[in-house]
């Protein structure tokens, strides 16, 4: 694809906003693309500097030469298959922006269910000062949101990758998010107090090595694999996060892990098996076995 041009046959002289997004958006439809319409939106908002609902406002506005090849730039890398989150560099978790790059994976609805959940059972429990700890922070979308729904928590977090976690610590301070220790090490050989957390709670990455090779390409291609899979069976982090997690658990604390779609019955078997109780795995929006849940005697 070349990107609108405005010496095209047929093309108009001068591209507004209204017949450009009716361009691009037919253009990804016609290529398979999910939700080209809203893609096409916040792109072109991106290359205009106004935000995707003004663009209803300005369905007459003609765009200048360097407003369309910014444009043009934009729309080029999504036709690559680059997830628009990183084309834009940001993206919306329960309410708050982040910051994402290629360093980190793109926060999920199904990772905001792992929140709400967790978050719910703290308030029920009488937990708003909690000790928690998450494994794997990524981004640091569930610290952020942990961090912001309870101040009066503290929240440590782990992550492996230096990039992964300096993002994450941008990430806190631009949502304004004091409570929240963003530690750099590798889970297995760091140290943290024994009963020491009233809760765990972690996306691990839980693709297995044959479902990772299915992946659609701006997963697959673009999002760093060592968050996606764990390049064997889907279990090798759920496993030592539940085993060694269940001993840093407090008396009564909850472990609350974002497991796969066909993980159930062996996460939870998992889970039992270290010790913990009450172990259930809810179902998400979409009535998959996401939320893995269990709790320290």
């Amino acid at each position: 694809m070349t990107a609108p041009e405005a010496h095209r046959e047929g093309a108009p002289r001068q591209w507004t906003v209204l017949p450009l997004l009716a361009w691009a958006e037919e253009y990804l439809r016609a290529r398979a693309f999910d939700e080209a319409r809203l893609n096409v939106e916040l792109l072109l908002a991106r290359a205009l500097g106004v935000k995707r609902l003004d663009l209803y406002l300005q369905f007459d506005r003609p765009l200048n030469a360097g407003e369309l090849a910014a444009f043009r730039a934009l729309f080029r890398r999504r036709l690559a298959r680059e997830p628009v989150q990183y084309v834009l560099g940001e993206t919306e978790f329960m309410g708050f922006t982040l910051e994402v790059n290629p360093a980190v994976l793109i926060p999920r609805p199904e990772t905001e269910e792992l929140v709400e959940d967790a978050l719910s059972w703290l308030r029920r429990e009488g937990r708003g000062e909690a000790r928690i700890l998450e494994v794997g922070t990524g981004s640091g979308n569930i610290a952020v949101a942990l961090g912001a729904s309870l101040p009066g928590a503290s929240v440590t977090t782990i992550e492996v990758s230096p990039a992964a976690s300096a993002l994450a610590k941008r990430n806190c301070l631009r949502n304004g998010v004091t409570n929240v220790e963003c530690v750099t090490g590798d889970f297995r050989a760091a140290e943290f107090p024994p009963r020491g957390f009233d809760l765990v709670i972690a996306n691990p990455p839980y693709v297995s090595a044959a479902e990772a090779a299915l992946l659609e390409p701006e997963v697959r291609d673009f999002e760093p694999a060592g968050a996606l899979t764990d390049g064997g069976d889907g279990f090798t982090m759920i496993r030592l996060i539940v085993s060694r997690g269940a001993g840093l658990l407090a008396q009564g604390g909850g472990m609350f892990l974002e497991i796969g779609a066909s993980q159930e019955e062996d996460a939870a078997a998992i889970a039992r098996g270290a010790g913990l109780t009450d172990v259930t795995v809810k179902k998400d929006f979409a009535g998959i076995g996401r939320i893995l849940r269990g709790f320290a005697r």
